[in-house]
């Protein structure tokens, strides 16, 4: 007997294999969206493929380390240039020219026939000296100022070429003796002598003879020659405020200097600090000039020096002394009413006496005009109180 065998559907709905596949419009779009999930799981099991398959990924390259400097570009702007204010060679007193002129030093009497004198006021530095017979004489030199008229003027000695030739100025001076004159002439200064006729010299009528010998330093700047026109060379330092001078800051407090220079001489200076000055007095007397002003110093520099006899001699055989003032010494400044001592050098006649503290540092004077005393050695003194 025939048995008649029947297909049923496959319990996911597919139709089986020797089913008819689906036709119309559905059954195409079914058709498209098969493929399309075909496609996908072949591309998803082609990477899962390529990950678990492929050579492991290399560690990334890292370059070697490199130090660059930076380049910094140099600054080509100059340093700025240090102010340094204009002052007066032989004072150290600001002024905003120093004028073109040589230093004058005129060799002036101090005996009380020719006191008061013209001009020391005005002098830059004043040197006293002893001369023979004991008495003073000073080298005033001046260049910030130019007095009217200086005087009296006296004649030249030896020691006065080795205060002036650091100056390479003008030396005026009444006469002197020939010895003596050739040696102002070897020590570079330019001679401005009466004896020899020179202009700017004249005798007064209200002092008599020696004593009226007097001066006009323009007379005198007008002749100076080429050699001897120039502004002097600083000889001493000085701060450049009064209170940063070496004694000022570091000195003892001193009242008065009582000089004893010779047997005819004594000095002495007071301090004033009204004036910031030291006030001068020859003995017990003031000391004043033609004009009635008081003479004072800013600074007052005591020198010991050697004080020997020279070959040449004065009236009645007396002989002239000078000063051994090439080499070192003992020396005592004065400023702002305090002093110190120090070390006086002059290693060469025509270079500049300069001072030293114990340290050896140069003392530094205050701005202003300087009196310096010379302290013959073993014969004169110096008192402070």
């Amino acid at each position: 007997m025939a048995r008649s065998t029947t297909r049923r559907p496959s319990a996911t709905g597919t139709p089986s294999p020797s089913a008819p596949a689906p036709t119309g419009p559905g059954g195409a779009r079914r058709r498209r969206r098969t493929a399309r999930a075909v496609a996908l799981l072949a591309a998803a099991g082609l990477a899962l493929a390529a990950c678990s398959g492929a050579d492991p990924v290399a560690e990334p390259e890292v370059p070697a380390p490199v130090t660059v400097t930076p380049s910094v570009e140099p600054s080509r702007a100059p340093a700025p240039e240090p102010v340094v204010p204009v002052v007066w060679p032989l004072t150290g007193v600001a002024t905003a020219e120093v004028a073109n002129r040589p230093a004058v030093a005129v060799k002036v009497e101090n005996t009380t026939a020719a006191r008061p004198q013209s001009g020391l006021e005005q002098a830059d530095v004043v040197w006293e000296t002893i001369v023979e017979f004991e008495v003073s004489r000073f080298v005033a030199v001046f260049h910030s100022q130019v007095p009217e008229e200086v005087g009296p003027i006296r004649s030249v000695r030896p020691m006065d070429p080795l205060i002036v030739a650091p100056l390479r100025g003008l030396l005026a001076y009444s006469g002197g003796q020939p010895g003596i004159l050739a040696e102002v002439r070897s020590s570079g200064v330019q001679s401005i002598s009466q004896d020899q006729g020179a202009p700017g010299m004249y005798r007064v009528g209200f002092r008599s003879a020696p004593h009226n010998v007097y001066g006009t330093l323009a007379r005198w700047l007008e002749v100076a020659d080429a050699e001897h026109s120039a502004p002097p060379a600083e000889q001493f330092v000085f701060a450049l405020r009064p209170e940063l001078a070496t004694a000022a800051a570091t000195g003892a407090p001193a009242a008065n200097l009582a000089f004893t220079l010779s047997g005819q001489s004594r000095p002495s200076w007071a301090w004033d600090a009204a004036s910031g000055t030291w006030l001068r007095s020859e003995g017990s007397t003031p000391a004043t000039v033609a004009s009635g002003a008081r003479l004072s110093a800013v600074n007052v520099v005591a020198i010991t020096a050697g004080h020997v006899n020279t070959p040449y001699g004065a009236q009645g055989g007396a002989p002239v002394p000078t000063y051994q003032l090439v080499g070192e010494g003992e020396a005592t400044v004065a400023t702002g009413g305090r002093t110190m001592p120090a070390t006086w050098r002059k290693p060469a006649p025509d270079a500049p006496l300069q001072l030293f503290a114990a340290d050896g540092s140069p003392v530094l004077l205050a701005p202003g005009n300087t009196w310096v005393e010379l302290i013959p050695a073993g014969k004169g003194s110096l008192t402070i109180s």
